[in-house]
Parts: C-alpha cells; structure tokens; sequence
C-alpha cells in the first residue's frame, strides 16, 4: 500500500459522502504525521478509521476525531447522544447545598469577605467534590480569583476557568551578565521592548511569525473556532491588556539544583504575562452564557454554571478551552523568540505555566475531577511555576510540593488591595513614578490600576503558600512594558 492517502481507499472503509472523506481524510493524515505510534503507518491508521464507525463511542472527547465525530451524527450514522443529553439538562434545574463543603484557606487573614463568600457559594454547588483558597484571593465573577475548585468528572466550569482562558506566564534567562545590560544598555532593552511587544484590543503585528499550530485540523472542529483563527492569527504574538507585561529584569540564582541545574548567580532574563488574546475571550464569553443557559442555578450562583462534558456544548468548549492554552503558549513563545533574535541569544532555560485553566485530575483518594485553577499556579510535587509580585516587587520561581489540601496549586501573583475603579482615584501618577524611581523600575505604558500599591505584599503571600511551594530563584524586574492607558475596557484578572 502506498504512503501517500487515497480517497477511494477511504470510501472503502465507509466513508461514502464528500465531506465524511474529507473529515476522515484530514484524521488519518494527522496520524500519519503527528501520532508516535502510527506516523507513517497508513495501514494502522486505516484501522482506526474502520474502529470509528464501529465503535465511535472511544474517540468522544478527543479533538482530533471531533469533526469527523461531529459528520457522522450530522448524517445519522451513529447516534448522537450527547444531543438528547443536552435536551435532558435543558429542564432540569438545580439547588445548592445548605452548607459549602470544608475547603483549606490559606492567608485568609488577608483575604477579603466578598471572596470567602463566593468561594463558599462554589462549595454548595452540587457538583463540588474540593476546593482551596490561595492567600492572594480576591472577588471575581463566579469563582474568585485564587480560587481552586474540583468538580465531578463530567463537568467544567466556563467562569471558574476564567475570562482569560490560559493566562499564563513564561520566563526565559540567558547567559548574559545582568548588571551590563540593567545599568548600561537599559536603553537598548528599552528598545527591543517597543519593538517586539504588542499590547491592547487591536493589538497585532504587521507580519506575524509563522506557527505550525495554525495548521491544526482542530481549527475546523467547530463553526465558532473556525469563524476565530483569522483573528487569532492576527494576534499572535501579543499581549493583553490590565495587568499583562513583558518584562526585563535579573534572575537570581542562589544555589544551582536539579530543576534549575545553572551556576549561581545573576542573570539577563525575560518575564511575561498574558492569555489567550480575543480567541480565548470569544470562547468564554459564548460558553459561559451557553453554561447559564443549559444548568439553572439560583441568581446568586448564575456564574457558578457549568458545561456537561458529554454534551456537545460541553465537547466543543472543552475543545476550544484547550486549543486556547496552546495559542496562549504560542503567544508567549513569540514574544520570546523575537526578543532572544534581537539578544542574539538562546535562553539556557525556560520556566511557563497556566494559571487560568482546568485540568482532568485525580484527586489523593482517587477520585477523577475537573480542577479548575482561576488565578492559580499549578503546584504538583515536583512542577515548576511562576509567581509575579507587581512592577516594583520580586517573582518567584517556585517548586510544587504537592499539597493535597490545596488540591496541587498555589498563588498566581500577590493578589489585588482594591478594584481597578478606586486605584484609578486613590493614587496619582506622582506617588507611582515615586515608587518605581526608589525601586530603579523603568515602566513603559501602563496605568495608575496597575501601581504596585494596589496589590497585597507579595512577601506575605509567599509566606502564607511555604507548605504549597519551595522557591528555587527570584526574578527582580527592571524595565517594564505594559499596555497604553485605556480605561474602557473592563478586565478581570
């Protein structure tokens, strides 16, 4: 049999409509390119193909068959369950629990009352299995900020992944010495900060850097993601707005280890901040409003909603959820590899993460869930994570110690004092430029919501997580890039 597909072969294995060979077609060329295990085996893919039809029921949930998954029902050759489960849940309505089942506070000396009661309200959802709070919390819509929440396995949240979906983080260090870049070629960095980044609504580069990622048949999986890509193509490569940043600082290195294996020291770094641009926020806006639609809630818990996974709209958000953790990765990525460009230099390590995401999870006692982590750091035994303080305080690289009672997660950042609204009329851009001055902080764009006096300390957050988190190196900024003033557009961070 030849290597190269053939359409008639195809048809041979049932697929007898146009598009159905087309879906089939893009699958098995997939395999053959990508899976480790089939690449370059059309004889073994063909067999996957024939396993479609006879037991579709395997390849639920998985991106790569959804469309053709998707095709099949369309023209009534397997049954589509998920559409009467969807029907089923479309009447049903649903009540709390009296009381929130016990979850583990950390820092709660300095976490407001606005979020303990919205975690308590997630607690008394009736698919909470545990949660944790992380000492940075503060309100946000349904699940707070710094909230960590595991639900039953068949269910995902759209709020408590959060607006952003994937918002993340990514350092890269180089073998560049420190000081000489920091104090004598500041305005050189300066310079490749202006040219490299891209922050706001309509942010985008000219030319955007080409990536293999665009090339997915997952952008196909769904009308709404398919009707995103030229968008999310536009803007790849560039940041939000709010509290995103690219920043340059020194990565300080005290004691080398087998995570971070690097000599002690300071070196030339760059840190950033951001998610998954207008493709990310489409999919949550659609979903989350899909959620409050399909699973009723009492007023109060509206935000709390959740998706069926073994329906179709909870299939398609799970899809798009995770084909935006990929896009926020390339995001950064980009902004990394044109700054290194300008550096002529390779990073000698890489540290990134999510903090705005849900993960499929097994919890200590073995119980399978959903762990949504908004504005939290994935800490597992071992997982390497960032931790932001603000423009004028440390980050933190830190190693996950595998708390159960935290459900495996840690603070995203320090955490905000107050709204964005009362920042904008409790300080001037005086009092900023003092603080930054006193720090040696060179800040580009930016706005008086994000001045460092309006988060918590970050000192104290750390101090609060030393049972979730061991540091292993702190990154100290120096010149910040963030975006133009712009205080239209709400955010929730």
């Amino acid at each position: 049999m030849s290597k190269k597909l053939n359409n008639n072969e195809i048809k041979s294995l049932g697929y007898k409509t146009e598009d159905l060979v087309k879906a089939a077609g893009n699958v098995a060329r997939y395999l053959i390119k990508e899976d480790e295990t089939m690449q370059g085996n059309k004889v073994l893919v063909f067999e996957v193909l024939k396993e479609v039809l006879v037991n579709p029921e395997k390849f639920e949930g998985n991106k790569i068959f959804f469309h053709l998954l998707h095709e099949l029902k369309k023209q009534k050759l397997i049954q589509n369950p998920q559409t009467e489960l969807t029907e089923l849940l479309e009447n049903q309505v649903f009540s709390l629990s009296e009381k929130p089942i016990h979850y583990t506070i950390y820092g709660k000396e300095n976490i407001e009352k606005d979020a303990l009661l919205q975690m308590d309200m997630a607690m008394r959802l009736p698919i909470s299995v545990a949660g944790s709070l992380m000492p940075d919390a503060h309100p946000g819509y349904g699940l707070p900020i710094g909230g960590v929440l595991a639900t039953t396995n068949n269910t995902v949240i759209p709020y408590a992944v959060g607006v952003d979906i994937a918002c993340r983080m990514c350092l890269s260090v180089f073998d560049i010495e420190a000081s000489y870049y920091v104090e004598q070629k500041k305005h050189l960095l300066k310079t490749y900060l202006e040219e490299n980044t891209n922050f706001g609504i309509n942010g985008q580069f000219y030319k955007p850097l080409d990536d293999d990622l665009f090339d997915s048949d997952v952008w196909n999986s769904t009308k709404l993601i398919k009707g995103l890509r030229g968008k999310a193509i536009s803007q790849v490569g560039t940041s939000g707005t709010g509290n995103h940043f690219v920043e340059f600082g020194i990565f300080e290195l005290t004691e080398t280890s087998p995570e971070i294996p690097l000599p002690a020291g300071k070196y030339l770094a760059l840190l950033s901040h951001s998610g998954s641009r207008g493709f990310g926020a489409t999919i949550a806006g659609h979903y989350s409003k899909l959620a409050m639609e399909l699973s009723k809630l009492p007023k109060e818990a509206k935000h709390l909603a959740w998706l069926d996974r073994r329906t179709e709209a909870g299939i398609e958000y799970w899809i798009g959820m995770n084909l935006a953790g990929e896009y926020a990765a390339a995001n950064h990525h980009h902004i990394h590899k044109r700054m290194a460009k300008s550096l002529n230099a390779k990073p000698v390590l890489t540290i990134e993460n999510h903090h705005n995401f849900a993960w499929e999870e097994t919890l200590a006692d073995g119980t399978p869930v959903i762990v949504h982590r908004k504005g939290a750091t994935p800490a597992h035994e071992g997982t390497l994570g960032i931790i932001p303080g603000t423009m004028a305080t440390d980050a933190f690289v830190v190693k996950g110690r595998g708390e159960i009672h935290a459900i495996n997660s840690a603070s995203h950042g320090a955490g905000r004092l107050m709204s964005r609204n009362k920042a904008l009329t409790t300080f001037t851009k005086s009092q900023v430029k003092k603080v930054l001055s006193e720090k040696g902080i060179t800040l580009i764009g930016g706005d008086l919501d994000e001045a460092p006096m309006v988060y918590k300390d970050i000192e104290k957050v750390m101090t609060a997580q030393t049972d979730l988190v061991e540091i292993l190196a702190k990154f100290h900024p120096k010149i910040v890039r963030m975006a133009d003033a712009d205080r239209k557009q709400p955010r929730e961070d």
